[in-house]
């Protein structure tokens, strides 16, 4: 079964919110009882590896990504992941459980993945 559309992409509205905000939306903390947020450069080969699994994860929690340096706006996401969310590595995951933060983390293998979202 191909999920891949079930992984959807962050738009420019909401990472307005979020910037505006210093928090991703309602809509994207509540979307699903857990929420994967991943902010990301599409260069990046862990994040490669990341977008090839999380497909198969998307019945078990709403999937969100930005690939942030392909945005007109991308020094300004990314100033903003660094100062605000004190990450400067790529990819950054951000998991949601109830629409509240209870993981952050960089790349981690498909079984740590699996792990968080079933704690």
């Amino acid at each position: 079964m191909n999920n891949e559309s079930a992984v959807k992409t962050l738009t420019q509205d909401q990472l307005d919110a979020l910037m505006r905000d210093n928090e991703f939306p309602p809509e994207i903390r509540h979307a699903a009882p857990v929420v994967a947020v991943v902010m990301t450069q599409d260069w990046c080969p862990q994040w490669t590896d990341m977008a090839a699994y999380l497909p198969d994860f998307a019945h078990r929690a709403a999937i969100f990504t930005v690939e942030y340096n392909r945005l007109p706006d991308f020094e300004r996401i990314m100033r903003f992941k660094e100062t605000i969310f004190k990450n400067g590595e790529v990819p950054y995951l951000r998991v949601y459980r109830e629409g509240s933060l209870v993981r952050t983390s960089n790349w981690i293998p498909r079984s740590a993945f699996e792990r968080i979202l079933s704690e």
